[in-house]
């Protein structure tokens, strides 16, 4: 891989992260616009890294490292999670990181078309069943 594809797909990562942190800030909500580019930017550049690597040492298992962005992103997730009460606030969002992370792995991996659905079907969930979401809650 060379620098302008590893750019590129650097630059995906930043933008898919952007569509889903857009969302999440217009509706004002605990992780928004820089946390989600992060994320996904972050998960891409592990990636990439761990592709870099393994073009110049022979046998090495480049999953390695995506296992360990599900486990940092989780620790992440966790730290937006709270309780209130008898309520729980931030497990969309937490869940949204995580999918920003998996989106980035995605990307970084050259399934470009693959991330663009992903981030679609993530964007739609969180815009469009928030409505039902808060319907379900509050129905008696």
């Amino acid at each position: 891989m060379n620098t302008a594809e590893f750019f590129t797909r650097l630059i995906a990562a930043f933008a898919a992260g952007l569509i889903i942190g857009f969302e999440r800030q217009w509706h004002h909500k605990e992780t928004g616009l820089k946390t989600n580019m992060l994320v996904a930017a972050g998960a891409a550049a592990f990636v990439l890294l761990s592709m870099k690597i393994s073009a110049d040492v022979p046998n090495i298992d480049v999953t390695r490292i995506t296992a360990q962005i599900v486990v940092g992103v989780g620790f992440l997730g966790a730290g937006v999670i709270f309780r209130e009460g008898s309520n729980v606030h931030g497990l969309n969002s937490a869940a949204t990181i995580w999918c920003s992370a998996a989106i980035g792995c995605i990307i970084a991996s050259g399934y470009f078309i693959e991330a663009l659905i992903c981030t679609f079907l993530v964007t739609i969930v969180n815009a469009v069943f928030e409505p039902v979401d808060q319907w379900l809650r509050n129905r008696k």
